[in-house]
């Protein structure tokens, strides 16, 4: 029988790993079922989680993912961005263990890169910011990065990232060599550039200052002007990556699980 920390450490992965957009619903008695547990046990879950920032709840619609904002992507950048510079402005020393840690995690994220599971690749491209955390040993940051790395894997996902996993993964290494090398400033200016890339992937602006204006463009009269891309609401976004979105997302979570 799971308990609410197992159950949201695996919610948790399900969004690193794009398994779970924004929006999705996360009903108590099909979670209750998955786990083999009582509903008070799911509950007790997913209130941590809606205190990390991860899930919210509604009178109507229940438990679910959150779909942030324009103004809450902005927001969680920056966070991430002030924690890892933070963290590697007061390092000191790296235990050759720890780059060892380091360097094997970059390589496998290398044969996920390389590889077709889509949320694997997503998974470990996230989980490296919580290991390079956990191995300048602040245990405390690399739990609140783990959750500021399930948001914005949740910002890419609503905001269409086109950031290219490899380049990410190349950044990830140099990040690894400035340390092992013991050059602090530089190991901070590439992690301050390696998050200002993945942001810069993101729309995160309105086109032209118009909020209304991809809207306006998709329900343009047909044929006039260039075809308009389809509007992509957040409820349409109830998939992993490669597959079709159920009628009620609250029932594919055994599959994402």
């Amino acid at each position: 029988m799971a308990n609410a920390s197992d159950i949201s450490t695996r919610i948790i992965e399900a969004v690193m790993a794009q398994k779970l957009a924004p929006g999705a619903r996360l009903g108590e008695q099909q979670l209750a079922m998955l786990f083999d547990c009582s509903r008070t046990i799911v509950r007790e879950a997913l209130t941590r989680l809606a205190a990390r920032g991860i899930v919210t709840v509604s009178s109507r619609r229940g438990w679910y993912v959150i779909e942030p904002s324009l103004s809450e992507a902005r927001e969680a950048f920056e966070a991430r961005r002030v924690i890892e510079m933070g963290l590697i402005r007061c390092t000191t020393e790296v235990s050759k263990v720890a780059i060892k840690k380091l360097k094997a995690h970059i390589k496998t994220e290398k044969a996920a890169v390389k590889g077709t599971d889509v949320g694997l690749r997503s998974y470990l491209l996230g989980d490296f910011h919580v290991c390079l955390a956990e191995c300048l040993g602040n245990n405390l940051l690399a739990d609140t990065l783990r959750d500021f790395t399930a948001r914005t894997t949740l910002i890419a996902m609503l905001y269409q990232s086109t950031h290219d996993a490899a380049h990410s993964c190349e950044e990830h290494g140099r990040i690894v060599e400035a340390l092992e090398a013991s050059d602090w400033v530089l190991a901070e200016q590439l992690m301050q550039a390696h998050i200002g890339h993945v942001q810069d992937a993101l729309r995160l602006q309105a086109p032209n200052g118009d909020p209304l204006a991809e809207l306006r463009s998709a329900l343009s009269p047909v044929g006039e002007g260039t075809k308009p891309k389809p509007v992509r609401l957040a409820h349409d976004l109830h998939t992993s990556l490669g597959d079709k979105s159920p009628k009620d997302p609250s029932t594919y979570l055994g599959a994402l699980l």
